[in-house]
């Protein structure tokens, strides 16, 4: 059996049979790399309006939409100058009313980001602040603070910034301003009450609109430490290149997610909060979404992990752990647009591709929630070598090891030259020549293809009685491989198994029944099916057929 693709058709999960976000796909869209509208060479709000139909047809449940918000860009976006605004690159505010409707017409939901750690410096209120003198009201929407050491030259603690250097910025009358981003994002003051009503205010403007949730961006970091003290910079944990620093994840942001709860709760349609919380532990990480808090806390333990069954299997283990002690789903990711593409961290050329192909069915086979970054379903790789006059990431510019540009490259749709069907106008960064095999247009025409891939995964997985929402049991594997049951709520329909070999030498496992899908080639010897290194593999038993049931932890 080489075959990579077994139609199926499985029962169809109940609808209704639970809530929406519990086991969501949801894509994320980075709206300057997915589509351009207008010809600038820009994503925008028109060029996702034109691809929605692209991914209804992919099969996910959900858009995230990264800021659209007026800003003057410092940081791409997450420097907001005008939350209830779009900013005119991408578009205006009837096109972002038009997308939302346009999107639940083609049955997706619409989740946007909502920045409340900082605002852009060109905030109304950052400009009437600087105007402003020290002690005003003004100035205690933000953190501002006279600095130590003669004159108060120095500034007010040892806080460094997520991007690198001082948090501290020193305005001309001497004071300084808290940024633990760049310089152009100061931090807002969540002790203040007019900071809180405004922030349900940006909340209550957008629900009206129709979105069905927000991505809660720096979701750890809105509340700080009482007294600003010194830290001293030991003991960090250190993720993905970003430090959890000791003055994050402090307690009191969960009363600011409490609030948001109850705002939430009271529209009609399910409208939901995904946390970016960057937290030290996963027990930490789980009090995000405690039953009055946010739905949702992206997995980046997960994120993380290494190609290794044993690291993989832990992290899984502890993450349906801590979040079934607070009875909220796990989410599971894989790339997003602040890390390398997963193609390329898992070895890139054909080995990171076949480990990626794996690790789709692996996490579209977990229990919870699964988000998949735009190109991922492409099998796009991370470019490692954009011309420096392209490279623009501020991240970049404090850390040359860092910069998050490789993974924000537009997306291939079609043609056989850059930019691929991107836009009229080029790309705001270059689409690699090499892609011309990647774009949707060819992958649409290959069974074999990525998309293929997804396509089919997406659509089992929603049609499944065993996948999504649910529990999972470990069924004895191989050293190296993973094997688990997914187990339906009605004992008479199918169970669901995923096995993945993520050794260096071929396995044999039991064939479970019959293959719905496997990432790569794969044959039958005997009862059981020969898994190659790589290689992800879904069987069905229903239980009047019966198959090999051998059960372990």
């Amino acid at each position: 059996m080489t075959q990579h693709i077994v139609e199926a058709a499985p029962a169809t999960r109940p609808a209704g049979s639970t809530a929406w976000w519990r086991d969501a796909v949801i894509y994320q869209v980075y709206v300057r790399s997915f589509a351009d509208g207008d010809g600038d060479g820009i994503g925008d709000l028109s060029g996702i309006r034109a691809r929605l139909p692209y991914l209804a047809g992919l099969g996910v449940d959900a858009l995230w939409i990264t800021p659209f918000y007026t800003s003057p860009m410092a940081d791409f976006g997450y420097d907001v100058a005008d939350h209830r605004d779009v900013d005119p690159i991408f578009g205006t505010l009837d096109d972002a009313r038009a997308l939302v409707g346009e999107a639940h017409e083609l049955g997706l939901r619409v989740i946007v980001d909502v920045v409340p750690n900082h605002t852009s410096d060109r905030h109304a209120w950052f400009q009437e602040a600087l105007e402003a003198p020290a002690g005003s009201a003004a100035r205690a929407r933000y953190i501002f603070r006279d600095g130590r050491g003669d004159d108060g030259a120095l500034p007010p603690n040892d806080w460094e910034s997520v991007f690198g250097g001082p948090a501290w910025t020193r305005v001309p009358d001497g004071q300084w301003y808290l940024h633990l981003f760049a310089p152009e994002q100061p931090d807002l003051n969540w002790e203040n009450p007019e900071v809180r009503a405004d922030f349900a205010d940006v909340l209550r403007f957008w629900l009206d609109i129709g979105v069905d949730g927000f991505r809660v961006d720096v979701a750890h970091g809105m509340v700080k430490a009482p007294g600003l003290p010194d830290v001293g910079h030991t003991g960090q944990v250190t993720m993905l290149g970003r430090q959890v620093l000791p003055y994050f994840d402090q307690d009191g942001v969960h009363e600011i997610h409490r609030s948001w709860r109850r705002l939430l709760d009271s529209y009609d349609g399910e409208r939901i909060a995904v946390a970016e919380a960057w937290a030290p532990t996963q027990e930490r990480l789980a009090m995000y979404v405690r039953p009055d808090e946010l739905h949702q806390a992206f997995n980046f333990h997960y994120l993380t992990a290494d190609w290794d069954a044993g690291v993989k299997r832990e992290i899984i283990d502890e993450s349906l752990r801590t979040n079934g002690m607070v009875g909220a789903p796990a989410t599971w990711v894989l790339s997003n647009h602040d890390v390398k593409r997963h193609v390329t961290r898992y070895g890139d050329g054909e080995v990171g591709l076949r480990r990626a192909r794996a690790a789709a069915l692996l996490m579209l086979a977990l229990p919870g929630s699964a988000y998949i970054y735009q190109g991922e379903e492409l099998g796009l790789n991370e470019v490692l070598d954009l011309p420096e006059q392209y490279l623009q990431d501020p991240q970049r510019a404090r850390d040359p090891e860092s910069g998050r540009d490789g993974c924000r490259v537009p997306l291939p749709w079609s043609g056989d030259e850059p930019p691929f069907g991107f836009g009229a106008g080029g790309s705001w960064l270059p689409i690699p020549p090499a892609w011309k095999d990647l774009t949707v247009e060819r992958q649409s025409a290959d069974p074999d293809s990525m998309l293929a891939l997804y396509r089919t995964a997406l659509r089992i997985r929603r049609e499944h009685p065993a996948l999504g929402d649910g529990e999972l049991r470990w069924l004895v594997g191989q050293p190296g491989a993973l094997v688990f049951s997914r187990d339906p709520a009605d004992p008479d329909a199918p169970r669901l198994t995923c096995a993945v070999n993520m050794g260096s030498r071929t396995v044999r496992i039991p064939a479970y029944g019959r293959v719905l899908l496997a990432s790569g080639p794969i044959r039958p010897d005997g009862d059981c099916v020969v898994l190659p290194p790589d290689t992800a593999v879904w069987c069905e038993v229903t239980p009047a057929t019966g198959g090999n049931g051998a059960r372990g932890r």
